[in-house]
């Protein structure tokens, strides 16, 4: 059995494409997972499977929001060894920085340094970014909402078929300890 994170894309922001994560928490239930649990209201559950494809359980989630609640919603599915490595393999010193700085954005798949070629890095300064495995960090010393950076970057560089979501440095060290083997 093995504990999985899902990372819902762009739900419950504004007020539009709502999930409760209590009907959240019972679908995911329904298509026959252990241990559900969310975090937050932005889309992050966290659930135990034996079936161990993670594209596979991505689409079978993203089916069954589009059914229950009426729009697709792209879903990431990542282990415990994934979101930990993402978190050990910050190119950034975030001890050092406040957790509203620092973000990752997951993609469903791998994504080539080349689609981001064009961005004048040094025009940024200090906000910076890093590709990792199918992640990108993303260092914005006043935050996202205010990130000419984080603007640039969500300008459409990825594949049709690729989901890309971000979430903050408390969101991806929180989904590192809620999928960890439970100790015994």
């Amino acid at each position: 059995m093995t504990t999985y994170a899902a990372l819902l894309r762009g739900i419950n922001v504004g007020g539009n494409r709502k999930v409760p994560m209590a009907g959240l928490r019972a679908l995911i239930a329904e298509l026959g997972h252990g241990a559900v649990r969310t975090h937050l209201q932005s889309g992050q559950a966290v659930f135990t499977s034996d079936r161990g494809d993670e594209e596979a359980l991505a689409a079978e989630l993203t089916a069954a929001v589009e059914e229950r609640f009426g729009f697709r919603a792209g879903v990431i599915v990542r282990g415990h060894a994934y979101l930990r490595a993402v978190a050990e393999n910050c190119p950034f010193p975030a001890a050092d920085l406040q957790p509203g700085q620092l973000h990752v954005t997951y993609f469903s798949g791998p994504v080539e340094a080349a689609r981001f070629a064009g961005i004048d890095r040094p025009a940024f300064l200090p906000e910076e970014f890093r590709l990792g495995d199918r992640a990108l960090y993303l260092y914005a010393p006043d935050g996202l909402g205010r990130s000419p950076l984080a603007a640039q970057l969500s300008r459409p560089r990825l594949a049709e078929d690729l989901i890309a979501t971000s979430r903050n440095w408390n969101t991806v060290r929180k989904l590192v300890e809620l999928t960890a083997p439970a100790r015994t």
